[in-house]
């Protein structure tokens, strides 16, 4: 049952299967999980909880094979592990509270347990939401715009509790050594019709409130409209070195002036387009003549980054790029050894480029765990090792959510690559002032559509939560735009080059303000949280005193 619900919960979303996912499923999915977790005892929870963790993501992660046969052992193992904690959350509210009101709000405390992990899960060093169980229903409009208000965790109660609900009836109806609530469905729903009737209000009060949003977006006025090139341009990451860059650049400032005949008002390339260091080789030009090959290539980077320069000064407008933007490491030291080799530090960002210099820079905040950051090199040296021997590139960790603004009013921030699945991340380029944001991302290492779908999904979310227009600049997909309701519009094929011109609907804070999901980042799932451990606390007191009166008869 397990096996079945990991593989039925991974074809709701994006997958080999479908390019879109099946999101019907993620209503029915976990049903089995709740029916083992309740026929189950506490000896193998734990296992049952690894096992179905370690399966979902080997599904649904299937394409990090393609990015390195380590991360997919990597993320799978990780994943396994968080859910052991859950399977035993979800025992728990089984054993030990089902004294209360005679079980009646189990199926809600296991809810309120499900979204306290897919919260957790995502928040620590390894943590990321790929996933989550309510991210399969980016295509429902009418259901998913009360992530404005509760954000992603909302959806996910809302998905999860009927399911638990169902789960317990389906083993207590069905096991082989029936249970005293073993009754007809029926009978099932009318024993927690209390908790039913408040879901049923919920859950009409939701589509109201999702057919009434959508009526407004579908009328309301843009403040301003933003013209924009994107120039996908297709590039094959694992491929580097002067000539790959050098072709890159070529293609990209080709694609970049047919786009100019189209009188856009910014150029976007996506993250990492342009590899070599803009601020740096400006900042500290190579211009020595020493012999051996190292010299040579940084001659001739040094000499594509002069061409960059001056093709961005030439442009007449700002362009928008991934560039690393390094700094100097060591200050009482030269930018270059004898040797050749850099005196730097390098993090991943975005440059804004405009006559001739880099106007403002982002550098990014939430570095992705094992490939681009690994603290722990003191506590784990054979990780940290084996993670430098497989070529893996550290990057230092931006702090700050940089606005960019352009000089007729615009502002915009740019969460890079994954930074958009995290709804705190980009509430908070909101907050601090984003009328726009524009997802700088290059997915082309996955080679999977799927991946690129399933990354375009969380997106949806983040225009919905914080009600802005997101347009995501890609190296080969899903370039895109969504409007502040969460529709997707005019897709760019992926894996294939090309440049669109976008007018990208401005609705400033200025004049829509800001949502309340902006406003209080994730405060419903904290305090979700909180109350979780309380309710596991009660459920081992009470198991405890349970417990010490039992051995208090037997001693009588």
């Amino acid at each position: 049952m397990l096996l079945i619900s990991a593989f039925v919960l991974s074809m709701a979303h994006p997958s080999f299967l479908s390019k879109t996912g099946f999101g019907f499923l993620a209503f029915i999915s976990i049903i089995p999980v709740f029916s083992v977790i309740k026929n189950t005892s506490w000896k193998l929870v734990g296992a049952y909880g690894f096992l179905y963790g370690f399966v979902y993501y080997s599904i649904f992660n299937y394409w990090l094979t393609t990015f390195h046969p380590l991360a997919i052992l990597i993320v799978t193992i990780i994943k396994g592990a968080e859910m052991v904690p859950l399977f035993f959350a979800l025992k728990a509210a089984d054993r030990w509270l089902s004294g209360i009101l005679k079980g009646r709000l189990v199926p809600l405390f296991q809810a309120m347990f499900w979204v306290s992990y897919a919260y957790l899960s995502q928040n620590w060093f390894a943590g990321y939401p790929y996933g989550t169980v309510a991210y399969a229903l980016y295509n429902y409009r009418v259901l998913i715009q009360i992530a404005d208000f509760s954000g992603i965790w909302g959806l996910t109660f809302m998905l999860v509790y009927p399911q638990a609900l169902l789960g317990n009836w389906f083993c207590d109806h069905y096991s082989r050594t029936c249970t005293e609530h073993s009754e007809g469905l029926w009978d099932h729903i009318k024993f927690h019709k209390v908790s039913l009737i408040v879901y049923a209000v919920l859950l009409v009060g939701q589509t109201i409130y999702g057919i009434i949003t959508l009526s407004y977006w579908s009328k309301v006025e843009e403040d301003n409209t933003f013209k924009v090139a994107t120039v996908q341009h297709n590039a094959d990451s694992w491929k580097g070195g002067y000539d790959t860059y050098k072709r890159n650049f070529i293609n990209l400032e080709k694609m970049s002036l047919e786009a100019m005949l189209y009188n856009p008002d910014m150029v976007i390339w996506s993250e990492t387009a342009f590899v070599p260091s803009v601020n740096w080789y400006t900042n500290y030009p190579y211009t020595g003549d020493d012999e051996g090959a190292t010299f040579d290539y940084l001659r001739k980077i040094q000499g594509l980054v002069n061409d960059f320069v001056k093709f961005g000064s030439e442009l007449g407008l700002p362009l928008l790029t991934g560039n690393p933007y390094s700094v100097i490491k060591d200050e009482s030291l030269p930018p270059y050894d004898e040797e050749g080799e850099w005196n730097k530090l390098d993090y991943n960002s975005v440059i804004l480029f405009d006559d001739g210099t880099i106007k403002q820079s982002y550098l990014k905040q939430h570095l992705v765990p094992f490939t681009e950051h690994f603290p722990y090199e003191k506590q784990m040296p054979w990780l940290y090792n084996l993670l430098k021997a497989n070529d893996y590139h550290w990057w230092e960790k931006g702090t700050e959510p940089v606005v960019f603004e352009t000089s007729n009013g615009i502002t915009f921030s740019t969460p890079i690559c994954y930074e958009d699945v995290f709804g705190d991340i980009c509430a908070a380029f909101v907050a601090n002032g984003a009328d726009i944001i524009i997802n700088m991302t290059n997915d082309s290492w996955s080679g999977s559509e799927a991946a690129e779908r399933q990354h375009m999904a969380m997106a949806v979310f983040r225009s919905v939560e914080n009600r802005r227009t997101t347009l995501r600049g890609t190296n080969s997909g899903m370039t895109c735009l969504i409007t502040p309701d969460g529709k997707i519009q005019g897709e760019m094929t992926p894996f294939k080059m090309g440049w669109k011109i976008w007018e990208v609907p401005v609705y400033s804070g200025k004049t829509y303000g800001t949502t309340f999901y902006t406003d209080t980042v994730d405060i419903g799932v904290k305090i979700c949280i909180w109350a979780s451990y309380l309710i596991l606390a009660v459920g081992l007191v009470l198991v405890i005193i349970k417990r010490f009166r039992g051995q208090k008869k037997k001693e009588q």
